[in-house]
């Protein structure tokens, strides 16, 4: 049975252990340790000391337990960024924190995706979730289970992340483990599909030790309420994607990505990867657009950076920029995702791509020169993030006009960027957007409104420059990793 020490060299050593032969295996992901005393620079020495306290105490009550993530992806999507941030400080913390991911075949992500959807109160792709979807979806997750437990030991604490976790939960429990199963998506009112989604989780979840939601509106009514913590997540300022970069770095990327122009002759641009070590923007995104392009560094750019997701609304943000903007104003539109072939957990993604890229050919042509769809590439996450920070940055106004959000972190990390927001009050985002710190739309599908708003933003530089000041100062203060952390070590003390 697999089993090391705590330190970052051992972690790292479990990753090279021979793949397991069957089709439902798990994968050990390294990650480097990262120094939480940095955060003292940004948060203030009271808030690192209060961490340290709570980290000494959740240290000594583990006496030697692991705690386990386990998640369905260690690329792409916030859960993933963040536990790369998260297991990192833990270690950084003296904590001996492990990830491992799950694998699956195509029809357990189809179900995984549809309760997806239907967490967020929508059909997704009309299919079932019948009693043969149902028994597939508690095989792949049993037998997941036992490749767990070739890792985890009895007393071992396990956090199980979203719904393509949540059938492990019974079988680690039985085994000794301390369940936790931490949910990052849901939906304040509740409707015929939320209660399919739940109908078929919860009988997985009856074990569970404890419950975490972003949003307390996203508990179901039947949890014990006993167990349930509302755990907010966070940025990390020193990551790639939100690490401080000067102008010419910022052009330099856009230049080197094709959206200033033809990038193959901009040179490769440096930034800090997560271990601390120098990278270079060199790969270039997959951008449609009409011939060379006519953005440069004065050119006002709205920007929505999200998975192409029929949730994020990408096609809706394009329709309402399309039908009001540019005969208003001198501005354009970048919407910005991941390379659609590189998202293994979401079988949605190229087909969502494809419709924005149909939308996008039915545009006028005087539109259509000032819309720009991106898809950047995923072969290398840090560079995929220091692109996603020159984007955000060098935008005049970040849109997030989901129809749903779990809690959409890209507003944070934008609103850190001291950018102006505009973006729909649904979930997560109403806690992130306070008065004061951006826009929130009241009917996110009200393209008429949305583009009305847009236009008025973008012709008061000065209301743009005062938001995002405010912005980013909400985000110091709620959203930065020392809170998330002493919210985990709170929890995890109360179950030891």
């Amino acid at each position: 049975m697999p089993r090391t020490g705590g330190s970052a060299a051992k972690m790292i050593s479990l990753a090279t252990r021979e793949p397991a032969s069957e089709v439902y295996k798990v994968s050990p992901i390294p990650v480097p340790l990262r120094d939480w005393a940095q955060l003292d620079s940004l948060v203030g020495e009271a808030r690192v000391a209060a961490l340290r306290v709570a980290a000494d105490d959740v240290r000594q009550k583990l006496d030697g337990r692991v705690i386990w993530n386990v998640s369905s992806t260690a690329e792409g999507g916030g859960v993933a960024e963040m536990l790369h941030v998260l297991v990192g400080y833990c270690l950084g913390l003296g904590f001996d924190v492990r990830w491992l991911v799950m694998s699956g075949d195509g029809e357990f992500f189809a179900i995984t995706k549809r309760l997806h959807n239907r967490l967020h109160g929508a059909s997704g792709d009309g299919d079932d979730l019948g009693p043969a979807k149902t028994s597939h979806y508690a095989k792949v997750t049993a037998e997941t289970a036992q490749r767990v437990l070739d890792f985890v030991r009895p007393g071992d604490i396990v956090l199980l992340h979203d719904p393509q976790t949540a059938g492990m939960a019974t079988i680690l429990q039985e085994a000794g483990a301390r369940v936790v199963w931490r949910c990052h998506v849901g939906r304040e009112e509740r409707n015929e599909w939320t209660e399919q989604a739940w109908s078929l989780l919860r009988g997985h979840l009856g074990t569970c030790e404890a419950f975490v939601f972003s949003v307390s509106e996203y508990v179901p009514p039947w949890m014990d309420q006993a167990k349930v913590w509302i755990i907010p997540p966070s940025i990390d300022p020193f990551s790639p994607k939100n690490e401080e970069i000067d102008g010419d770095a910022v052009s330099g990327i856009l230049h080197r990505i094709g959206l200033f122009g033809d990038g193959s002759a901009a040179p490769p641009v440096p930034f800090t990867r997560r271990d601390g070590t120098t990278g270079y923007v060199s790969r270039h995104a997959s951008i449609v657009m009409t011939g060379k392009s006519e953005l440069g560094p004065h050119i006002p750019l709205v920007v929505q950076v999200s998975r192409w997701d029929r949730l994020k609304d990408m096609a809706g943000v394009m329709q309402g920029f399309a039908d009001h903007v540019p005969e208003e104003v001198e501005a354009h539109l970048a919407l910005v995702g991941p390379s659609p072939n590189d998202v293994s957990d979401d079988p949605e993604e190229l087909e969502v791509y494809r419709e924005c890229v149909a939308a996008w050919n039915g545009l006028p042509d005087v539109v259509r020169r000032r819309v720009h769809l991106v898809a950047l590439p995923m072969d290398d996450m840090d560079e995929n993030a220091a692109m996603v920070n020159a984007i955000q940055r060098h935008a005049t106004v970040v849109v997030q006009k989901s129809l749903a959000e779990g809690f959409g972190l890209t507003v944070a990390e934008a609103m850190w960027k001291s950018r102006a927001v505009i973006a729909s009050g649904v979930g997560g985002i109403v806690k992130q957007v306070v008065p004061g710190t951006g826009i929130l739309l009241a009917v996110p599908t009200d393209l008429r409104g949305f583009g009305e708003i847009l236009v008025e933003l973008l012709n008061h530089p000065e209301e743009i420059a005062l938001l995002g000041a405010q912005a980013r100062q909400h985000v110091l203060d709620e959203f930065v990793g020392d809170r998330h952390l002493g919210s985990y070590a709170k929890l995890i003390a109360s179950l030891l």
